[in-house]
């Protein structure tokens, strides 16, 4: 697997090797040694997640103040442009963002550590968003960083008709967010 490392620490994309033949393709989509060998990533996965979403669904920017979540995403149809945000304090890269895009074709997979908001832009008419946590979801401790936070400044490809919730319509500003 090729490990790129991003601006924010501990972010990584991942980019697993893709064996095609006329038949299809076969990749490794996880392996615990690799991720602990390789990124340092200890924490041990809980919850697996798969959500479909239709094109112009924006959904994030979430995180849990209590029982972090680490995030293991990846896309098997269609695209994204997935973006976390660094929501530690202490960090050199608090308020900071990276975004990527994942999809179906390029089979990468963002790291998106504890402390990090997460969320995502569907680009495709639909996606399926799969993704592993290292916490169970705890809704009482969710929060959602708003989505357009002028400070953050996310560059969010342009898409026409954006469908938000009324959850992430009404996130806060990094400003006044709870962070780690």
């Amino acid at each position: 697997m090729n490990v790129i490392k991003t601006k924010i620490a501990d972010v990584y994309i991942l980019e697993p090797k893709v064996f095609s033949d006329p038949r299809g393709f076969f990749l490794e989509s996880y392996n615990a040694r690799t991720l602990r060998d390789d990124i340092g990533i200890m924490q041990d996965f809980v919850q697996d997640n798969h959500s479909r979403s239709v094109k112009g669904v924006l959904r994030g920017m979430h995180y849990q103040i209590r029982r972090p979540q680490g995030k293991l995403v990846r896309v098997t149809r269609g695209a994204v442009f997935d973006v976390s945000v660094d929501m530690r304090k202490s960090s050199p890269t608090f308020g900071q963002w990276v975004g990527v895009e994942l999809n179906e074709d390029n089979h990468r997979q963002l790291w998106i550590p504890p402390g990090c908001a997460h969320g995502f832009l569907v680009l495709s008419d639909v996606v399926d968003f799969l993704y592993k946590a290292t916490d169970f979801y705890a809704p009482e401790h969710e929060r959602s960083l708003l989505w357009n936070d002028p400070t953050v400044g996310i560059e969010w490809p342009s898409i026409d008709n954006l469908i938000l919730s009324d959850k992430d319509r009404n996130g806060k500003l990094l400003a006044e967010a709870e962070v780690y």
